[in-house]
């Protein structure tokens, strides 16, 4: 990927190289963090090199009458842009014409702080981010403006959300041979590369062992975006999230991909492993009979502070751990524990964010003999 604003732009920051060689430096990095734990070669799987990205947030820079999409630069200031190389194709396109009209629209442009892009195979949601009150008049122009640009188009300001059509996109997901539809909510999180992504998912479901996969329990489950492919490898998959917004999107998934293995329930992974641990009762799990399950895996995508220290004692009773990390040192730091009682049988590095520091990790321990 080339782009005009690399050493300006604060987003990209590992560029001097190019993909190749930022992604190789990434690798030894992780091999010297990780040595401990594995010596064998990582799998590593690679992005494309430009326009991976589908999510996508850019500030405005008011200057007069007139309006540009700025990014934060490396100086801490601005820097004002026309296009950008990693943001997928879609979205690049509908930047000059959003520009255009938002330039001929006072009322749209006044105050108008960032726009955020949610690109999706079945759409676009397009929510603009404003400092003032969004009355009837706003609206109106809204409405003309989603009309316009045949995109999805959501107002947001101090404690107030304007959805003025649906607040959600429908994506494609192909692994492998298969082909899953999912549900983006604006403002719940979703994997932004996309074709990395489907790696991970197909990566996890290449390593499973049909005579040891029995039920799944799934923590940090999202909107279902492991959980769904997943579940065709287990008889069931119990699953927990701690976002009632996320379980909500997690359900309709099921529904839109013909699925009915998967009990999915609204509690954090602290909650569910008191519950497992039978040190508590909880009414949320009163249709679930706990003790139907004969969990064979767990698996984890933690946020970026990694496992607590109870989770990892609660996780070493597993036979088998997947972990996928978006941090590497916390996962390092959960591996001093977690290879207390288990091994790691493979480990993966994917490189969901190109041009940065930034790399994912899979990680599937068994417990050792």
């Amino acid at each position: 990927m080339t782009c005009d604003y690399f050493g300006k732009c604060g987003s990209c920051t590992a560029y001097n190289k190019g993909y190749t060689g930022q992604f190789l430096d990434k690798q030894e990095d992780a091999r010297a963090l990780f040595s401990p734990f594995y010596k064998k070669p990582f799998e590593a799987f690679a992005s494309t090199s430009s326009h991976y990205r589908n999510r996508a947030e850019f500030r405005i820079w008011h200057e007069g009458e007139a309006i540009d999409f700025a990014m934060n630069s490396v100086d801490g200031g601005r820097v004002l842009i026309e296009q950008c190389p990693k943001a997928d194709k879609a979205i690049n396109a509908l930047l000059p014409r959003l520009k255009e009209v938002l330039k001929q629209s006072p009322l749209l442009r006044h105050k108008l702080f960032s726009v955020e892009f949610l690109s999706a195979h079945e759409g676009m949601l397009v929510t603009l981010i404003y400092h003032k009150k969004l009355d009837h008049a706003w609206e109106e122009a809204a409405r003309e403006l989603e009309k316009a640009l045949h995109v999805r188009l959501i107002g947001r300001s101090r404690g107030v959300k304007k959805v003025l059509s649906q607040e959600w996109v429908v994506d494609a997901l192909h692994v492998k041979e298969k082909t899953y539809r999912f549900k983006l909510l604006e403002g719940a999180f979703s994997q932004p590369n996309r074709s990395v992504n489907a790696q991970m998912i197909a990566w996890v479901c290449s390593k499973l062992d049909p005579l040891t996969c029995k039920d799944l329990l799934e923590l940090y489950c999202g909107h279902g975006n492991f959980t769904l492919p997943l579940s065709g490898h287990f008889r069931a998959v119990l699953a927990t999230e701690i976002s009632k917004a996320s379980i909500k999107s997690a359900l309709e998934n099921c529904t839109l991909n013909g699925t009915h293995n998967i009990t999915f329930v609204r509690m954090s992974a602290e909650e569910l492993t008191s519950a497992l641990n039978k040190e508590r009762e909880f009414v949320r799990l009163r249709e679930v009979d706990l003790d139907d399950y004969d969990f064979s895996h767990l698996f984890v995508d933690p946020p970026r502070a990694g496992m607590d220290e109870k989770s990892c004692a609660f996780a070493a009773q597993f036979e088998h751990i997947i972990y996928i990390s978006c941090n590497p040192h916390t996962l390092a730091r959960d591996l001093e524990l977690l290879t207390k009682t288990h091994e790691v049988a493979h480990f993966a590095l994917f490189d969901q964010f190109p041009y940065t520091h930034h790399l994912e990790s899979g990680v599937i321990l068994t417990k050792k003999t």
